[in-house]
């Protein structure tokens, strides 16, 4: 595999050596680059969550509803057969 002192393609020879301003720069602007996208996926996710929550509810909402109003409906209760009238042939 990699030995220690190289690691992903890059290699280190000195492991004391400062760091240049540039450098350091730069590894701000990564890191407050990073910060933003990691705040931007959060609040997709909070959003997405509510989203989600919001239809869940709403299909809920839905099927009980039906559910309620089926339960009301009474209009097969008193239905009554009508009766059956037997007519004598003519012959």
């Amino acid at each position: 595999m990699s030995s220690g002192s190289e690691q992903h393609g890059f290699k280190i020879d000195d492991t004391n050596r400062k760091l240049k301003k540039t450098e350091i720069d730069f590894m701000r602007l990564i890191e407050q680059q990073n910060l933003e996208r990691v705040q931007k996926l959060q609040r997709q996710r909070k959003n997405n969550k509510i989203v989600g929550l919001a239809l869940g509810g709403t299909v809920l909402g839905i099927y009980l509803y039906s559910i309620v109003s089926v339960k009301q409906e009474k209009f097969l209760d008193d239905f009554e057969e009508p009766l059956k009238i037997e007519v004598p042939e003519k012959q």
